[in-house]
């Protein structure tokens, strides 16, 4: 089965748009990796300033090559080697790490397990 990367961000309200802008603008930046399942922008709609990043992987090894590679150019903000980073959106961030056991979906008749 899968294994899910969930990014959680601590973003204060005056960040919000730019957080949502920057990962607009990063079309294609994980797509076309080997392994990738499936990304969202989880933005909280009350009580929290906590944005989550879902994404999904077909194992733990595609995840690390993509860190590796693509991944780190994607955190830097992909610019050109020496240029200033832009500041960062988020105010803290923590990754947690799940392992898919079941999953549904619309007309199954029950869960998938492994």
């Amino acid at each position: 089965m899968s294994i899910v990367k969930i990014n959680v961000l601590t973003v204060p309200e005056e960040q919000r748009e730019t957080l949502e802008k920057r990962f607009a603008a990063r079309a294609g930046a994980v797509e076309n990796s080997d392994g990738f399942e499936w990304f969202e922008l989880l933005r909280p709609l009350e009580g929290t300033d906590t944005y989550l990043v879902y994404t999904r992987w077909r194992s733990e090894e595609d995840f690390q090559n993509w860190m590796s590679g693509q991944g780190q150019a994607a955190h830097r903000g992909g610019g050109a080697e020496g240029a200033e980073r832009p500041k960062p959106a988020a105010s803290g961030a923590t990754l947690w790490s799940f392992e898919v056991v079941q999953q549904a979906a619309p007309g199954q008749s029950g869960p998938a397990t492994e």
